[in-house]
């Protein structure tokens, strides 16, 4: 039987019959291989395709063509909670994630990953980019199911965990554990990075997480890809944001060919989405009705409950699995329905885990066009130390959104959320807030929960803490990128530990990362830890202090303090933790 879209009244027989030869198809082939690919701070309006007269994504529009898309997906507004949901198949504040700092952008170590899934099934798994879900032991993504792994630190390349100096060019990440110098531009070197990987497995099934740090800022990009936005006015960032897209765009391409090259191309599944709305490629103007850029016709950017800040593109395309286009599914779907979706389209046997609010797409990408239209679902961002109920959140139905206790918008009638029709439907509001009060008490048991980074572990001999992760009361004490490393910004905070084995420990306390030979700057030095509080003078060229004690092995707070004269004191920015036996 042919497999083909009909129109007319033979639509319905011929969208069964394509549903059955997709199926025949699934079952008849291997399992496929499966790239996700996952850009950073790119929205829904950021390509050509979806509208946006200015900028070029050439490779993007390629693919959207050929593409079942899903019109109607959602993920976190910001970066972190999207990653865990998406690793997992669990809304974030589940895992521990709801920020993209202050220690609450680790993911528990307990969840059962996505890597862990394929890994478990026979698969070979790389995480290529950007994992932004703890830099350390247990936490990286070598730890959670990645057998290959290329990254940078933290949540971007030039952030506090990253390696000192990173400015997107010829930069050091971390391969396999290990530091290592890569030539070339960020994007270019994470796809290249892919590539290799994909040659060397192109006889077994693979699983290749690709998640780029561009286009998030700093917007960095070869001089090549801004000016042509430039010489058509569009200002600065935006100018380096579009520049930014257009390289990927490139790279999306190169990789393309690269899998028609190889014979890889039908049988892979490849997947394309972002991690939140966009944050340069719009901007509404003060006071005027016209505003710079391209959202969409959608309210909000990244980090708001309105639908572009957490409505972003994704789609599905794997000839072999019949999931092809141009053909759009418009029912609600989330991050946390791609664990499920995959585990059913490539038959994984799933091992025990926490589980899943997500549920499998395979039905509504077959062209079942009610499966999902029954179904509530939650967004919120919170970015603060302890998550606080009714706090930037969206209720989301095909129809609903609720963004606040009394602010509800028909998104059929009204999708650039402009009229509150709350006073007009009491009853949907009545609902939907009673959806979130039950969904907000299945979150709270993780609210006093520390995702915690283990010292003492021989898979991490040496633990490298920096002041990205502090608990600290609010971000502005949060030195989380280089540049307020720099400054010398004040602030303080404890990092959330475990001690895997009793002994003796070294603690080396520094102001500046391992690699920059430059003094504490202070007078005094201290350490809080396991009830022991230990402090010693300071040198004026002095560039660590070093403690030793003894610790039990036990769930513990490590606090740091730099003294000085006649300045507020402010927590060691980076701390080097060995084990030197018992």
């Amino acid at each position: 039987m042919r497999c083909s879209l009909g129109v007319g009244k033979w639509l319905l027989v011929v969208l069964a019959a394509g549903w059955i030869c997709g199926t025949s198809r699934l079952q008849a082939n291997p399992r496929p291989n499966v790239i996700l690919i996952l850009t950073d701070d790119q929205g829904y309006g950021d390509l050509h395709a979806h509208g946006n007269p200015v900028i070029r994504t050439p490779e993007m529009d390629r693919l959207w063509a050929q593409s079942v898309r899903l019109t109607n997906f959602h993920v976190d507004p910001t970066c972190s909670p999207t990653r865990s949901a998406l690793m997992t198949g669990r809304y974030s504040t589940r895992t521990g994630v709801w920020h993209t700092v202050m220690g609450r952008s680790m993911m528990a170590p307990e969840e059962l990953t996505l890597a862990e899934i394929f890994a478990a099934n026979g698969y070979r798994t790389a995480m290529i980019g950007k994992w932004h879900l703890g830099d350390n032991y247990p936490l990286r993504a070598e730890d959670q199911g990645f057998q290959h792994v290329v990254r940078h630190g933290g949540g971007g390349v030039g952030q506090t965990p990253d390696a000192w100096g990173n400015d997107y060019f010829d930069d050091r990440y971390w391969k396999n554990g290990h530091v290592e110098s890569f030539q070339g531009y960020c994007t270019d070197v994470w796809f290249r990075e892919a590539i290799q990987f994909i040659r060397r497995n192109r006889r077994r099934p693979f699983f290749l997480y690709l998640a780029t740090n561009a286009p998030h800022g700093p917007y960095r990009v070869p001089e090549h890809y801004r000016q042509p936005y430039t010489r058509q006015g569009v200002s600065r960032p935006m100018d380096a944001f579009y520049g930014m897209i257009t390289n990927l765009d490139e790279n999306l391409g190169r990789l393309r060919r690269e899998l028609r090259r190889l014979g890889l191309e039908r049988n892979t599944l490849l997947i394309f989405m972002t991690d939140n709305g966009t944050a340069a490629g719009w901007r509404p103007r003060a006071r005027r009705p016209v505003a710079r850029g391209f959202n969409a016709g959608m309210r909000g950017t990244k980090g708001s409950n309105y639908e572009g800040g957490h409505r972003v593109p994704c789609f599905f395309y794997w000839p072999d699995g019949g999931l092809v286009g141009p053909r759009d599914v418009d029912q609600l779907a989330a991050h946390i329905d791609i664990l499920p979706t995959l585990v059913e389209l490539c038959r994984l046997q799933k091992p025990p885990g926490p589980p899943v609010d997500g549920v499998s797409l395979v039905s509504a990408l077959r062209g079942n066009r009610h499966v999902l239209r029954n179904r509530v679902l939650f967004v919120h961002s919170q970015r603060i130390p302890r998550p606080q109920m009714w706090r930037r959140f969206a209720v989301m139905t095909q129809r609903w959104r609720l963004t606040a206790q009394n602010e509800l918008y028909d998104l059929q009638a009204d999708p650039g959320q402009q009229r509150n029709v709350a006073q007009q439907y009491p009853g949907v509001v009545r609902l939907l807030r009673q959806a979130y009060r039950q969904w907000w008490d299945s979150l709270t048991p993780t609210f006093d929960r520390y995702v915690r980074i283990h010292i003492g572990s021989s898979h991490e001999l040496v633990t490298r803490l920096t002041a990205h992760d502090w608990h600290c009361p609010e971000i502005k004490q949060c030195p989380w990128n280089q540049g307020l490393i720099q400054r010398g910004v004040p602030g303080n905070g404890f990092w959330a530990l475990s001690v895997e084995r009793p002994g003796r420990y070294e603690l080396r306390l520094r102001r500046w990362p391992p690699e920059v030979d430059k003094p504490l700057e202070a007078t005094e030095a201290a350490v809080e830890i396991a009830g022991q509080k230990l402090s010693q003078p300071v040198k004026p060229r002095q560039a660590e202090a070093v403690f030793v004690l003894r610790l039990p092995a036990e769930a513990t707070q490590l606090r740091t303090e730099l003294r000085r004269p006649e300045a507020p004191p402010r927590g060691a920015y980076y701390v080097l933790i060995r084990r030197l036996g018992e």
